[in-house]
């Protein structure tokens, strides 16, 4: 017995396979890793106490998924407890985390 379809149906699902794992290494890539380094823009806002600049609110979104990292750590602690980290979050509309 031969079935004709066989190799179509093969050949959809290893490109649809294909599809699926390139999809997931972008979303895999797309997220930012936790890196305190990357919150630099944002020095000046919370040494002075100044308005965050529009890169610094970027790295803030992108970092926010880490903050509970970073407040476990006592390098970062006090500088993401104070006053103008808390006015950094705010003012970048981002919820201060709860941890």
């Amino acid at each position: 017995m031969k079935f004709g379809c066989t190799k179509p149906v093969l050949l959809t699902c290893a490109i649809l396979l294909i599809l699926v794992v390139a999809q997931e290494n972008r979303v895999a890539a797309a997220v930012a890793k936790c890196d305190p380094m990357q919150l630099f823009p944002c020095k000046d806002a919370i040494s002075f106490g100044i308005a965050p600049t529009k890169e610094c609110c970027t790295k803030v979104g992108q970092q926010q998924h880490c903050v509970c990292q970073y407040l476990k750590d006592p390098h970062f602690k006090s500088f993401l407890n104070s006053p103008n980290a808390k006015k950094i979050a705010n003012d970048c509309h981002y919820p201060y985390p709860k941890c």
